[in-house]
């Protein structure tokens, strides 16, 4: 597998308090051994020289070793390929499974998550940072998180991760009866008339399509039509007929909401209501409409485009987050946050629905997660990511070879101090 490099950033730059830290740990193991050269000059003079001696020679020795330990874990010592030493880059494929597997047992764990989200109040958490968005220390963390979810989200292989949305979102449109949710969708939308707008449009469109075809009309009457009539003429009579009396009607229909046309438009669309609620047979073939629409080539094309639009939007927000909160979309943004501090029922079902959904993520992608992680960080740049760790952990490594030293000097002490007295 080839190394993907990662994004180069603050982290792959050396901190200065970490160079501070090497400075003084190897400037203190220098320090001892410059100690320890005297005290042999000088151990035949007094006895007291001597202490001298087995406190720095054991310094030394101890911060030799806690060099030896510190370096080897991300590189081999002095260059030298030492068995057992540069750690962290020749296991790098081993800490990724280690940590895809951590991820699984710890925290993709249905019953788990389903435990800690029921402590968790993500909408009023949610309303909160959009209807005052933290400054200073807060804004800081805002930075630096958004920060980090850029960083996932470039790092993140898109193709693997966009199959798993897509994924996704067939398996829940493909669990889901659309028929229920259309069937009262149009029955609320009819008890509140929302529908006569569209039987006018319809009604309006179907005037406009004959005025704008009415030679269609003659043209079939007249193919239709006898000899006789064609001889006479009353073809065009009777065509000059009939597309007056079909507008006349449409005008009809148009202008008097009781029409009885309309009525029994409006029947078939309560008949069609209850047929996707209750029938099953029409169930059925919705059901076979909608799976044939997810198979469709094209659907799959626009799942494809509207997972790629939506990572570009997440990656314009993360990137920068105070342009996001300015503006028409921070206006909706801060608008949303508000109707959730005023709706309790509304954040209710969204903590619900977040629970539901984080537990079912868990539960059905769960695998599919940890192979994610692991084999992006199996494509990761090893040299890279030797950096990063040395940089995070490496100021704390330091202060062990510095207290190595120290100790073993100690313990160097006490050890000459019993034999002397011994």
């Amino acid at each position: 597998m080839t190394a993907i490099p990662l994004h180069r950033s603050a982290q792959d730059v050396t901190p200065p308090g970490l160079i501070r830290m090497r400075m003084v740990a190897t400037a203190l193991l220098v320090l001892m051994a410059g100690i320890f050269f005297v005290s042999r000059t000088m151990i035949a003079t007094h006895p007291g020289w001597g202490f001298v001696q087995a406190f720095s020679e054991a310094a030394m020795v101890g911060g030799l070793a806690d060099w030896f330990a510190v370096t080897a874990l991300f590189r081999h010592p002095l260059g030298l390929p030492i068995p057992h030493t540069a750690i962290v880059p020749r296991n790098k494929d081993r800490i990724g499974d280690t940590l895809a597997q951590f991820l699984r047992d710890n925290f993709l764990v249905p019953t788990v998550i389903a435990r800690r989200m029921r402590r968790l109040d993500v909408a009023g958490a949610i309303a909160r940072w959009l209807t005052d968005p933290p400054e200073g220390a807060g804004g800081r963390f805002r930075q630096g998180a958004s920060k980090l979810v850029a960083q996932v989200l470039e790092g993140l292989d898109p193709a693997r991760l966009g199959g798993m949305v897509k994924a996704g979102i067939g398996a829940r449109l493909r669990e889901t009866q659309v028929a229920p949710v259309l069937g009262q969708l149009m029955k609320a939308a009819m008890a509140e008339n929302r529908h006569k707008p569209l039987l006018d449009a319809g009604i309006g469109w179907a005037a406009g399509a004959l005025a704008s075809n009415d030679h269609l009309v003659r043209a079939i009457v007249h193919e239709r039509a006898g000899s006789v009539l064609r001889w006479t003429g009353l073809d065009e009579t009777l065509a000059d007929k009939l597309i007056a009396g079909l507008d006349k009607l449409l005008a009809d229909m148009a202008a008097n909401p009781e029409h009885p046309l309309r009525m029994k438009a409006e029947e078939g669309l309560d008949r069609l209501a209850w047929e996707l609620q209750y029938d099953q047979r029409t169930h059925a073939r919705v059901d076979a409409l909608k799976l044939e629409l997810i198979e469709n080539p094209a659907m799959q094309r626009w799942l494809d485009g509207l997972w790629e639009q939506a990572r570009a939007a997440l990656l314009k927000v993360a990137r920068d987050p105070e342009a996001a909160m300015a503006g028409k979309l921070g206006d909706v943004l801060r608008q949303i946050g508000q109707t959730l501090v005023d709706d309790d029922r509304l954040a209710r079902t969204i903590n619900r629905f977040v629970r539901r959904a984080v537990v079912g993520t868990a539960a059905d992608y769960g695998d599919g997660i940890v192979r994610l992680v692991s084999e992006t960080v199996r494509g990761w740049d090893a040299d890279t990511i030797t950096r990063r760790l040395e940089n995070a952990v490496g100021r704390d490594l330091q202060y062990i070879r510095i207290n190595g030293t120290i100790v073993g000097g100690l313990v160097g002490l006490v050890i000459h101090a019993i034999d002397v007295s011994v």
